[in-house]
């Protein structure tokens, strides 16, 4: 059978993750969706769709889609539903799974690689992490776990984007590259986003292409010029970025000045070929002590002795890599990676890369 895609839905309390359950539970749009809920607070969607003092805990909606409250552990729940798919008990297409406001998706997204018996039945296609425009600066600032969110996004939907000024909704999705470049973000209202943008994105799969706003990076490296002699031309976003949101604002407003947030990114880029060796020995070293603050890790690596491109990405402790297509004729074989984490030592990082090149 084929493998299950699943989605990790995520964002702030209030953001519009119910809104776009909601929808995805009673619209007519032809998908069989399970969709899992391990919340329990005041706005899970059960009282208004779902009968609430039903003693089965999985209920078939009438637009072909399968509710359902985690009464264990997300582990359990997925193999129940497999389990229940293969004997023909249960049909749907998908999963996806609702964690709390504040939960941390990495525990959860780690289930679909540490688990043998569901990595081999189900795919993790994305984690989208719905972001509320008018209070996410506050809540950036104040909730760690709100920055982690974002930091592990394959996706970001920005909602209540109407309710900012045309400068802040600028200002916050700025801020919001700085701390993930990967994931491309879009406004959505109320829920209203088209379901093929929300599923099979292939956020998670070891593919060849590394989704880096280009137009960002590049913005970014003009400032860069002084680097381009050593292999690794790259800087961390806010070093040299004349974005309006970094200068402080002298006018008196003084809210566009820039936040040093946790959850940060960078770029590592190299020409000269890595030792499979010493980069396997460097890479495991570094998850053993800086896992935890490892959110996400992917890269397109230029390997000694292969002529094909070495995918590979990570979840704090977890990575995994793959071989990709081969490095086309003229295609300059460039590593390039790119690390997403709380308080990374770049230095170190970026140290340790170096002295793993051949």
């Amino acid at each position: 059978m084929s493998l299950i895609p699943a989605t990790i839905l995520t964002g702030f309390l209030g953001s519009g993750k119910t809104t776009l359950l909601k929808r995805v539970l009673s619209e007519a749009h032809g998908q069989k969706i399970a969709v899992v809920e391990n919340e329990f607070g005041e706005e899970n969607i059960d009282n208004e769709i779902l009968v609430a003092d039903t003693q089965e805990n999985i209920i078939q909606m009438s637009n072909g889609c399968i509710c359902c409250t985690i009464r264990d552990d997300l582990r359990a729940t997925l193999q129940d539903l497999a389990q229940k798919k293969r004997k023909g008990e249960l049909d749907f297409d998908r999963v996806v799974i609702e964690t709390t406001g504040l939960a941390d998706p990495g525990p959860v997204a780690q289930t679909f690689f540490m688990d043998d018996e569901i990595a081999e039945q189900y795919l993790l296609d994305s984690i989208l992490t719905l972001v509320d425009a008018k209070h996410a600066a506050d809540q950036l600032n104040d909730r760690q776990e709100a920055r982690r969110q974002v930091g592990f996004a394959d996706q970001i939907f920005i909602s209540k984007a109407d309710l900012v000024s045309a400068e802040d909704l600028g200002a916050l999705t700025h801020r919001l590259k700085h701390m993930n470049p990967r994931a491309p973000m879009r406004p959505v209202h109320f829920g209203e986003v088209a379901l093929k943008e929300v599923f099979d994105l292939r956020g998670f799969n070891l593919n060849a292409k590394l989704d880096i706003d280009p137009d960002f990076l590049k913005a970014d490296d003009d400032h860069d010029h002084e680097h381009h002699d050593h292999e690794h031309h790259d800087h961390d976003h806010g070093e040299h970025c004349d974005h309006p949101s970094h200068q402080h604002d002298h006018g008196g407003h003084g809210h566009h000045h820039h936040h040093d947030d946790d959850v940060k990114s960078f770029v590592y880029r190299a020409t000269r070929p890595f030792s499979p060796e010493k980069l396997e020995d460097f890479l495991g070293a570094i998850v053993q002590v800086y896992g935890p603050r490892m959110l996400r890790y992917k890269g397109v690596l230029h390997m000694q002795g292969t002529d094909r491109k070495v995918i590979f990405q990570g979840v704090h402790q977890l990575m995994g890599s793959d071989l990709g297509p081969a490095w086309a004729d003229g295609e300059p074989r460039t590593s390039k990676m790119v690390f997403i984490g709380i308080d990374l030592p770049k230095d170190i990082l970026v140290q340790g890369l170096d002295q793993s090149l051949a």
